[in-house]
């Protein structure tokens, strides 16, 4: 009797679900479940995956633990397969460094085994490539909120204890504002909020702006409010309205203002950030973008690295300037985005 071929598309897709469930090695919540899979694509009779400390998780007929724990620590300080069929212990490399080990129980083809651990390696080393990214993303974002310049910090200060005597009520709400802004940039957050507390804080911000410049800076605040409960990763806005100022207003010598506007544009929510300021080379622009303005301007290129991590390349920060035409900068995000949430 022929037996029937396994169907290719079936054991790809397996192949696929294996590869996402079993990414975080044994600690995953579904890696007994890959380990189901991985029985049932081999014919196994048991399939096993054991960590560094020598711990292992099992889907299968378990073999005694007299019988697997030698070979798991063998494996562990070996490269080449430990065992013998029916049960062989492949150790895993993991960016060239020890991964664990894998255990198979049952007839199983030597070259199975080695495909098998072929697999689960990759799957390892792609969830240690994106803990690593979620890592340093979490890294620079709370560099970029603990970057709050010193000589806007002073300034504000200076501008609220001088007014303390003759406008003590405007003091006071100057130093709330103040209170405020550094509660919103320095406290923990979740990795998104919405675009109502983003806006809530350049509010203040601009306040506390306001004080130190006095006539100098004007503003204008407008935002939908259909846009005001879309989901944005946390302290975008601030940046691009800091670098306005910073960059755009002061070095003018003179007056300028700054507009901030948000608003719905089909699936998307768009927010631009505007000044009339000194404005910049386009090729500066884009040298910023790309990391390489200097230490002064690490704020749009982290924001726009997080906005295109999160959404996707065609995402990300348009930056509109010329030498002395202002800068206008664009933030293009989907109103609703899966997995994007406050």
């Amino acid at each position: 009797m022929l037996q029937a071929r396994p169907d290719p598309a079936v054991t790809l897709a397996a192949a696929r679900r294996i590869s996402r469930e079993i990414q975080g090695g044994t600690a995953a919540p579904r890696a007994r479940k890959a380990l189901r899979r991985l029985r049932r694509l081999t014919g196994a009779h048991a399939v096993g995956l054991a960590d560094l400390s020598g711990i292992t998780i099992w889907s299968g007929i378990v073999p005694e633990s007299g019988r697997t724990e030698p070979l798991v620590r063998e494996a562990l300080h070996r490269e080449a397969p430990q065992g013998k069929a029916p049960l062989v212990a492949v150790p895993l490399q993991v960016h060239g460094e020890p991964g664990g080990v894998l255990l198979v129980a049952g007839p199983v083809r030597s070259d199975c085994v080695r495909e098998v651990a072929a697999l689960v390696e990759y799957a390892l080393e792609r969830g240690k490539l994106e803990a690593s990214a979620d890592q340093a993303a979490q890294a620079e974002l709370r560099a970029l909120a603990a970057e709050i310049s010193p000589h806007f910090v002073y300034n504000a200060l200076t501008v609220i204890a001088s007014l303390v005597r003759s406008e003590p009520d405007r003091a006071r709400e100057l130093m709330l504002d103040f209170a405020d802004y550094t509660r919103y940039s320095l406290a923990k957050h979740n990795e998104y909020t919405v675009v109502a507390e983003e806006f809530r804080a350049i509010e203040t911000y601009l306040a506390l702006q306001k004080a130190v410049l006095a006539e100098r800076l004007q503003v204008q605040v407008r935002v939908a409010p259909e846009v005001l409960a879309v989901a944005i990763p946390y302290l975008v806005l601030e940046p691009l309205v800091e670098n306005a100022i910073r960059h755009g207003i002061e070095p003018s010598g003179g007056t300028g203002t700054v507009l901030v506007r948000g608003e719905a544009s089909g699936n998307d929510c768009v927010i631009s950030v505007e000044d009339d300021g000194v404005g910049m080379d386009p090729e500066l622009a884009r040298a910023i973008l790309a990391g390489k303005g200097g230490s002064g301007n690490v704020g749009l290129a982290n924001v726009d690295r997080r906005l295109r991590t999160v959404y996707g390349p065609w995402f990300g920060l348009v930056v509109e300037t010329a030498p002395g035409a202002g800068t206008k900068v664009l933030v293009r995000v989907p109103r609703f985005a899966p997995g994007v949430l406050p």
